[in-house]
Parts: C-alpha cells; structure tokens; sequence
C-alpha cells in the first residue's frame, strides 16, 4: 500500500500549476454560455496558496456569466472546484470585469 502513497504526493505538486483540468473545464462552460466565446480568457494566479484562475469575457457576456443573483457563477465555480480534485488542486475562481 505504500505504492498508493507515493502515487498522491504528485498530485498535491500539482496545486501550484494552477490545476489544468479545472482550467479546461472553466474555459469549455464560460464558451459555453456567452455570445462571443472568442474573448474568453482564462488566466492563472498563483500569488496566494491557493491558485486562482481569473475569467474575463466581453463585456456585453458578464451578465451572462454572473446570472440571476449569481446563481450561474456559483454553479461554475462548483463545477470548476469538483474538476480541480482530479488535480489534487484548491482553487478560487474569479470573473473580472
């Protein structure tokens, strides 16, 4: 069972990357939901320690991404955090204006 300990150690080496399966998974729902999908970025920072990965999309499409009372950032950021585990990765996710 010692082989199963090592094979986690990696993955907490991971964190500081900024958790790619989270990225991708943020970027395909964000494309998903605006109007011009072309203008979404996705950057990470990793000032802090924990990563954050910062969305910014065109103006016209923020409300699209915030939704009613927040609801559909909330659900992304969900969504995002559940594909960070994979990577064995906390993360934070913003949306800038």
């Amino acid at each position: 069972m010692s082989d199963e300990e090592t094979t986690d150690a990696p993955a907490e080496d991971a964190a500081p990357e900024g958790a790619p399966t989270a990225q991708s998974v943020l970027t395909y729902l964000t494309k998903s939901i605006v109007e011009n999908p072309d203008e979404v970025e996705v950057g990470v920072n990793n000032s802090g320690d924990r990563a954050t990965l910062e969305v910014s999309v065109a103006s016209g499409d923020m409300g699209r991404v915030i939704g009613k009372r927040g609801r559909v950032a909330n659900a992304i950021r969900t969504v995002v955090r559940a594909a960070a585990v994979r990577d064995g990765a906390e993360i934070d996710v913003e949306f800038l204006d």
